[in-house]
């Protein structure tokens, strides 16, 4: 049997070529009578068919570590049938690499119907805790946000010297979302709100307010005065009209323009590379942090051009809503001019835990209780692989509130 760890040798190009086809052939895109690759629906299910190689891989990847943790950790997820509503208590609880919660995390992630990206630079990952009952609620990470984003940058009024000099001090929602059963009381929404809290504002600066930029090897002292998101699945019903008394958590400043490279797999991509490394191309191996956070897409953009293959198969189409939380009242001011950041007003996670439980969950529990009830943490390992638990978490969400989102972002 051949060694599967073996090197792959070289593909040329007419096989490089092929193997592109065939994936977006698969993928649902189609040809115009002009020549060019046409991306397939923006509906829900093509988002996820668009993912699924991507998931595919990163479940493969995973075999090991769910085969010596699943029973390990599958207590920590709740059975619907624990759940008093009223007893819930959000707290969050900070990740740190190689630990319980860590793992913890791995698997909730895992469950979520489109891949999480691990982050890049700067990250502050938490686990959202139920106190009363002493489950995993769902999980929450902020990592450095992208460098070209127009819509963010319009909102803000950022010119590309303001934009170098501050980006520092804003962060990305990369995952976001609540777990089962959790999701179906609206947990996205709690967590959602969460971020603005008193307690991750002070965690971002104890952790980064000394920090040195790798990139830019200065010491800026950022403050944290907003964090951006942006829906997976085209417009978002959990941060559109976010709201807790009085405060607004998030604002929508626009759509991205549907472009990106989610859709081409690891093993296609590392194709790519070794034919790159074939004709001694630099972006073959260009990928040390600070040469770059988008060498990947331009690493596949050469591809492409050297194999003659249409860049607009990278024009997706899924356009997704961004949005931006205000962590300073001040927050554009602080962005566009350098204004001293201000932060009262902001309340402490127990606070926003308090509100969110009177203002979503109790109210919507005896919606959802049934299916609730139905839930058990055993479910888990098949939301993760994709099968009957996702279509039956989708048909009871569809029920009460005629959508269906197993993640919150």
């Amino acid at each position: 049997m051949a060694n599967r760890n073996i090197a792959r040798p070289f593909e040329n190009a007419a096989s490089l070529k092929r193997s592109l086809r065939r994936h977006f052939k698969a993928l649902g895109f189609t040809r115009s009578p002009n020549g060019r690759l046409i991306p397939p629906s923006n509906s829900k299910e093509a988002i996820r068919t668009l993912h699924s190689p991507q998931r595919a891989e990163r479940l493969r990847a995973a075999t090991s570590f769910l085969e010596g943790k699943l029973g390990r950790i599958l207590p920590h997820f709740a059975n619907g049938s624990e759940i008093d509503p009223a007893k819930i208590r959000l707290v969050l609880k900070r990740v740190r690499s190689r630990t319980a919660e860590a793992d913890i995390f791995r698997l909730a992630t895992l469950t979520w119907s489109v891949p999480v990206s691990v982050g890049f630079g700067r990250r502050m990952r938490y686990l959202v805790w139920d106190e009363g009952h002493n489950r995993l609620v769902g999980v929450l990470a902020l990592g450095d946000p992208v460098f070209n984003l127009a819509v963010r940058d319009k909102a803000i009024g950022w010119t590309g010297t303001d934009r170098a000099a501050r980006l520092v001090n804003i962060m990305d929602a990369y995952v976001l979302g609540a777990v089962p059963p959790y999701n179906l009381l609206l947990g996205g929404k709690a967590i959602a709100c969460l971020i603005r809290s008193s307690e991750v504002q002070a965690d971002f600066t104890a952790t980064y307010r000394k920090s040195v930029g790798i990139i830019s090897g200065e010491k800026k002292r950022p403050a944290l005065v907003a964090v951006t998101t942006s829906s997976s699945m085209g417009r978002s019903s959990i941060y559109n009209r976010l709201r807790l008394g009085d405060q607004q958590y998030f604002e929508s400043v626009g759509f991205t323009a549907g472009w990106g490279h989610f859709h081409i797999p690891d093993e296609l991509f590392e194709g790519m590379r070794n034919f790159l490394r074939h004709r001694g191309h630099i972006y073959a191996d260009q990928h040390t942090f600070g040469e770059g956070l988008n060498w990947r897409l331009r690493t596949i953009r050469v591809a492409f051009q050297e194999l003659g293959f249409p860049e607009e198969v990278l024009h997706h189409g899924i356009r997704r809503e961004v949005f931006i939380c205000h962590l300073a009242s001040n927050a554009f001011k602080v962005l566009a001019h350098g204004a001293r950041p201000q932060f009262s007003g902001l309340l402490s996670v127990q606070e926003i835990s308090e509100l969110a439980v009177q203002r979503w969950i109790i109210p919507r529990y005896p919606r959802v209780k049934d299916a609730i009830l139905q839930w058990t943490n055993s479910e888990i390992a098949n939301l993760i692989a994709g099968g009957a638990a996702v279509s039956a978490m989708c048909s009871l969400e569809q029920n009460s509130k005629g959508t269906c989102q197993t993640r919150a972002s």
